[in-house]
């Protein structure tokens, strides 16, 4: 069988994978796999997972392949109210067969999230370089405990402050492996021009938006039995306040 030149050119590239379970993390990677896709001795591929798959929450998948990246890979890794340990088992399975089909030299993840976490076993179990953004940070609840694992299991550390810098050389990183390269989202709100305006939005939604306010209730993941009072007591006070509200619907994280 003959090799043509430029199967050698693409053969000799550098393939990074990147893995993205939300809106909220493909925002911030989106800018990364651009520039990626820009070099000539690199090659990006995208691993679509986790809540883009699912329609309740606008099997935002679309968002992804509207960005025109080159190789996108989808994957269902979880139905609604599945258990967490069983979605990171999924999503390992499938990432697995993905890596050793596709053979890639480095697995980029975000934040802390189980597919995040999932990527980092993946990588970190076939020797290949797992790169981390946003390690360090503290939250208290089971996303800090999934986001340090990250960071024992990654090689890369893209932290956002010093502060977060100084807290991944304390779990015992090396200090040459650990890179300060600011928020994630400020890429995000600079790649943004296509956003509507806030004119746009109001008469989209045809909302009076002077007469209402905003409401997000997100869950404690490490205080699930609290969830229904917490819910309640929320809900109470709204009431009380007499006042209209825009209820926006959480991420799918349990509780």
């Amino acid at each position: 069988m003959s090799i043509s030149h430029g199967d050698r050119l693409v053969n000799n590239k550098k393939k990074i994978l990147f893995l993205t379970g939300t809106r909220a993390d493909f925002g911030k990677l989106k800018s990364l796999i651009r520039i990626t896709e820009s070099i000539d001795s690199l090659s990006s591929r995208v691993f679509v997972t986790g809540m883009h798959m699912l329609k309740k929450y606008g099997s935002t998948f679309k968002e992804v392949e509207e960005s025109g990246f080159q190789n996108i890979h989808k994957y269902i890794n979880q139905h609604i109210n599945e258990p967490m340990e069983m979605v990171l088992a999924s999503t390992i399975h499938g990432l697995s067969r993905y890596v050793h089909e596709t053979s890639p030299d480095m697995i980029v993840v975000h934040g802390d999230r189980v597919e995040a976490l999932a990527g980092a076993i993946v990588g970190s179990m076939n020797n290949i370089l797992v790169a981390h953004i946003e390690g360090g940070e503290r939250s208290g609840t089971i996303d800090e405990l999934i986001r340090h694992s990250v960071t024992k299991l990654a090689h890369i550390h893209l932290v956002s402050n010093e502060e977060a810098r100084k807290r991944v050389v304390q779990m015992g990183e090396a200090e040459e492996t650990v890179f300060i390269i600011g928020s994630a989202d400020i890429d995000f709100m600079k790649d943004s021009t296509k956003l509507p305006s806030l004119d746009m939005v109001k008469k989209h939604y045809d909302i009076p938006y002077e007469k209402y306010h905003i409401v997000m209730f997100h869950p404690v993941t490490t205080e699930v039995d609290e969830m229904a009072k917490y819910a309640n007591n929320l809900v109470d006070a709204l009431l009380e306040s007499d006042n209209n509200y825009v209820v926006i619907y959480p991420n799918n994280d349990h509780g």
